[in-house]
């Protein structure tokens, strides 16, 4: 692929990126009234953070078994109103563990 290919390809993506972010600014002036469309809009980052952690919790360790485990037991620490230093020492001792088992 030529220099050219590659620059024409990075800007494109930039442009999509910019657009992305700019059309709703420009287009959305007043406050949402729509109920359904704020709340959607609450939820995004939260969706977006779950989307791109899930699977680097289970890929990220020997096996899926002791990511699993970690999540398992992270989710069982916040639930508890753990800090999130304890929750993520839980979970790293969790996989330690497992995987030292396995």
């Amino acid at each position: 692929m030529d220099s050219t290919k590659i620059y024409l390809s990075i800007l494109v993506m930039g442009g999509v990126s910019y657009l992305i972010r700019v059309i709703p600014i420009t287009l959305i002036k007043g406050k949402l009234n729509n109920r359904f469309l704020r709340s959607f809009l609450y939820y995004v980052p939260y969706v977006t953070l779950s989307v791109m952690t899930f699977p680097a919790i289970t890929q990220a360790t020997k096996s899926p078994v002791s990511g699993g485990l970690a999540l398992a037991a992270g989710i069982i620490t916040a639930w508890l109103k753990g800090s999130l230093f304890l929750v993520a020492s839980v979970c790293c001792m969790t996989v330690l563990i497992v995987e030292m088992i396995l």
